[in-house]
């Protein structure tokens, strides 16, 4: 459909949830378990858009990947670090996951390989960076139009490894993409890091690398050392939760004065977005943790707070959908990388919260934004889910808000809208 209505909650929120699995956990499981000796079941996996392009993108090289999604299962049979094909074209929607990982592991075969995808992996999602380190490293990759991005022509012929430097401050998936590969080179990778990037999700790439028997060690983040000749070994994986998406439930209960619990996911989560409940802790809810849950119980308030959200930036805009309903001023910083992801988030908030009446402030690293009565509106998204999933919270306070291109949460979760419905009853 072109457009959701929300429909506000008519009491505060009383409820448990199930979140599907983490789309960064699934994306990087199913690469890895491609490049595995033997069979691996992936349980908890998520079906979504993104988790589609990466499976579709491992059958295209010749890797058997068999999905049960009534179950939330694939079934994944590696090949020890090769690539069976020797040409193939890829298209990767709008899926940065798939496609910065995808390079690197295309680079283990011997032919051609092109990786494609949607006008804004084409226009500006940049993959520069990922390409530069590649090409020190002796391989051929290259932007075919000259500007950064996709489509990129890999011409390979075997992934030898060495050493190289990486500026990952645009995306932290770029050093993702080199270290899923690292342990199939014959000499392994020594990846020296330039500038500052995101820690939390190469925490969840090291933690599926290591759960499939590789090796990883880093110095403060600062360079990466990665032993070659090592082989993934298949075997069966959990997927736990996704902490994106759990936020936006958190931040209902939150919005609403009620109480929420996500089921299966713990404060000890490799996710560093699970750390969005201590944002909500410090404007006054209460958290419960558990090693099985974690719940939120929203004030009769919210308090302003001034926040940095470089780590945990996927979630400023769910903090962004419940700053105007705060007591006091609400203040994002440090999340200018959030510029060059499915859209200029940054310019999004300010964009949409100024569309619904909220007096709000744009920065070159955030936003910052006033205690406002938010008014009826339809909201764009920009093809963006986390857009999308984010403002829709406000129309759980807010009669009038409807939610346009509602359909691009199936990026990362289909059955968002679904799940809200079965919530209110």
């Amino acid at each position: 459909m072109d457009s959701l209505e929300i429909q506000p909650l008519q009491k505060p929120l009383d409820a448990a949830v199930q979140v599907p699995g983490s789309k960064s956990y699934t994306n990087r499981a199913l690469l890895v378990a491609a490049l595995a000796e033997g069979e691996s079941v992936l349980s908890g996996a998520l079906f979504s858009d993104d988790t589609d392009y990466m499976a579709q993108s491992l059958r295209k090289l010749g890797i058997a990947v068999e999905e049960d999604r009534a179950a939330a299962r694939f079934v994944v049979v590696g090949h020890g670090g090769e690539i069976p094909v020797e040409k193939a074209e890829l298209y990767i929607g709008n899926s940065g996951t798939t496609s910065r990982s995808i390079i690197s592991c295309v680079a283990l075969g011997n032919g051609l390989f092109t990786i494609d995808g949607d006008e804004p992996m084409r226009q500006s999602r940049p993959i520069a960076d990922l390409l530069g380190a590649l090409q020190r490293l002796g391989v051929d990759a290259r932007s075919r139009h000259g500007n950064g991005c996709l489509p990129v022509d890999v011409r390979a012929a075997g992934f030898k490894g060495g050493s190289t430097e990486l500026d990952a401050g645009k995306s932290s998936q770029f050093l993702t993409s080199l270290m899923l590969t690292g342990p199939c080179t014959d000499a392994g990778l020594v990846i020296g890091m330039a500038g500052d990037f995101k820690t939390q999700y190469i925490d969840i790439t090291m933690a599926v690398m290591r759960a499939f028997g590789a090796e990883v060690s880093h110095d403060n983040y600062r360079r990466f050392r990665i032993p070659g000749g090592q082989c993934y070994k298949g075997r069966d994986y959990a997927v736990e939760p996704d902490a994106s998406n759990a936020s936006y439930f958190f931040a209902a209960a939150a919005l609403t004065g009620g109480r929420v619990r996500v089921n299966d996911i713990n404060a000890d989560s490799a996710q560093g977005d699970i750390r969005f409940v201590d944002v909500l802790e410090r404007m006054g809810c209460t958290v419960n943790r558990a090693a099985d849950g974690i719940e939120v119980i929203g004030p009769e308030k919210l308090t302003g707070i001034d926040i940095d959200m470089k780590e945990i930036s996927d979630t400023s805009l769910t903090l962004a959908a419940l700053a105007p309903f705060a007591a006091g001023p609400v203040r994002i910083r440090n999340i200018e990388h959030s510029r060059w992801q499915e859209t200029d988030r940054v310019a999004a908030m300010a964009t949409e919260l100024r569309r619904l009446g909220v007096t709000v402030e744009e920065h070159r690293d955030g936003i910052s934004v006033e205690p406002s009565v938010p008014r009826p509106a339809a909201v764009d998204t920009y093809e963006d889910h986390r857009v999308a999933m984010s403002f829709a919270l406000v129309g759980l306070k807010v009669p009038g808000i409807s939610i346009n291109d509602p359909g691009c949460v199936s990026k990362t979760f289909p059955t968002y809208f679904e799940v809200w419905d079965q919530l209110r009853g």
